[in-house]
């Protein structure tokens, strides 16, 4: 089962166009939006498959990880994917 937008717990904004899925492929150097749902979601779903581990529980850790402890300091999602990935490692 893959982490979807109803297993998220947070209070997101997120996209009217539901046809075009506004993220996909790779992070890049793309401003990365906390709020925005799309992108978290995308974040998350990113970096459990580089990770290995596509648990509905890893990507709930994950979520909390940028909740709670991602700095508000200005980051992009390749930034945020790198930290997450590290935070990972070290919570293991």
């Amino acid at each position: 089962m893959s982490f979807s937008k109803e297993h998220l717990s947070g209070l997101y904004t997120w996209s009217s166009n539901h046809e075009i899925a506004p993220f996909g492929g790779e992070p890049t150097r793309r401003s990365f939006d906390r709020w925005n749902g799309d992108q978290v979601l995308f974040i998350i779903q990113q970096v459990l498959q580089e990770t290995g581990d596509l648990s509905i529980e890893q990507g709930k850790k994950l979520e909390s990880l940028i909740i709670n402890k991602l700095p508000f300091d200005s980051c992009s999602e390749l930034t945020v994917s790198n930290w997450l990935q590290k935070e990972i490692m070290v919570n293991a």
